[in-house]
């Protein structure tokens, strides 16, 4: 996965690779975006960074997300971080992720249990256990889908004395 931030606009509101790494590792959700039949598609998510190249989101095992990544699996997640609004300034300080690359679905049971995992540890960590549990036993109404991406960037604005 290679950090491309060449291609911002705004080259004055780069955010470094390193912050990038981190809003992806701990971003809470991102918004995933797709092509369908009806035109474009984005929907809200949560997901979890393998520490490589991918990312992994759960869903239910059919619907409009599957039928379009069965036909377009090319992809973008934005990742939203700290978003603060800044009524009297007529601005909004923000930092988010984007990042580009291609849907993969009909993993083997053990990436999907593992997958599964990742998810609890990030989502749920202190229930790991109990979350083991559910997952064992939802297993077959859960369908993973992996996200392998080629390239990200990432933006941050900073209002300076913005308090």
């Amino acid at each position: 996965m290679k950090y491309v931030n060449e291609t911002v606009r705004r080259q004055d509101r780069l955010l470094e690779e390193a912050g990038a790494l981190e809003l992806l590792a701990h971003g809470e959700y991102g918004v995933l975006s797709m092509v369908s039949d009806e035109g474009g598609y984005g929907i809200p998510v949560n997901f979890v960074w393998d520490g490589d190249s991918s990312v992994y989101i759960h869903c239910a095992p059919a619907g409009r997300k599957l039928q379009a990544l069965a036909v377009h699996p090319k992809v973008s997640l934005c990742i939203i971080g700290d978003v603060r609004l800044l009524p009297s300034r007529f601005t909004t300080e923000y930092e988010s992720v984007i990042l580009f690359g291609d849907a993969r679905m009909n993993l083997s049971e053990e990436e999907k249990m593992n997958a599964l995992r990742l998810l609890i540890d990030k989502l749920s960590p202190e229930h790991k256990q109990i979350g083991d549990k559910y997952a064992r036993g939802s297993f077959h109404r859960v369908e993973i889908i992996r996200i392998d991406f080629t390239t990200f960037s990432g933006k941050r604005k900073r209002v300076p004395n913005a308090d």
